[in-house]
């Protein structure tokens, strides 16, 4: 092989490389709906959206209640409304993931919160939104559970794992929650 042709392989790999390198953005995954996985998420989200980062939250399984907004019943079999009346009803429904203690772990979490000025889970989601985070919805969980459109927050996305993979791959950080 020539060193003109040793060059431009060598161009075209680094090419191909360049296209391929990870970007300025950050890929989450929020499968627990428990207060302190919550706030650590969004705490993570806007703080790397403050920095210019683009940001992907994808929400599945049990996470996807940190973004309801309210429960609906109507239209659902018997099995979907045990489900969703036995699920939180948002962000400020949320219990922690240790000492919770029949609730009152998280009343004096929330307590210690505002003394020390930490921002409440829906102030860090206002905040997430006006940063322009961008929460996605997992398809397969919306349909498993029955949550419709009405349930969830304003500007919710809604997308399958290969839409959340596309962004994880080229990202420089996936953190899950």
């Amino acid at each position: 092989m020539s060193l003109e042709q040793k060059v431009a392989d060598l161009e075209k790999r680094l090419a191909s490389l360049e296209k391929n390198q990870a970007k300025d953005q950050v890929a989450l995954v929020i499968f627990s709906e428990e207060l302190d996985r919550a706030v650590a998420a969004f705490i993570i989200a806007t703080g790397a959206a403050a920095m210019g980062q683009k940001v992907t939250m994808f929400f599945t399984f049990w996470g996807l209640n940190i973004l309801r907004k309210q429960k609906l019943y109507a239209g659902k079999d018997w099995m979907s409304r045990m489900m969703t009346m036995m699920a939180p009803s948002g962000a400020s429904h949320l219990s922690l993931s240790h000492m919770n203690f029949w609730g009152i772990g998280t009343k004096m979490m929330m307590m210690k919160m505002k003394e020390k000025k930490v921002a409440t889970l829906s102030d860090l989601i206002k905040t997430a939104q006006d940063l322009g985070v961008n929460l996605i919805a997992c398809e397969m969980t919306r349909d498993l559970m029955n949550i419709q459109d009405e349930e969830l927050i304003d500007q919710v996305g809604s997308g399958g794992v290969g839409s959340f993979l596309g962004e994880a791959l080229q990202s420089r950080l996936t953190l899950f929650f």
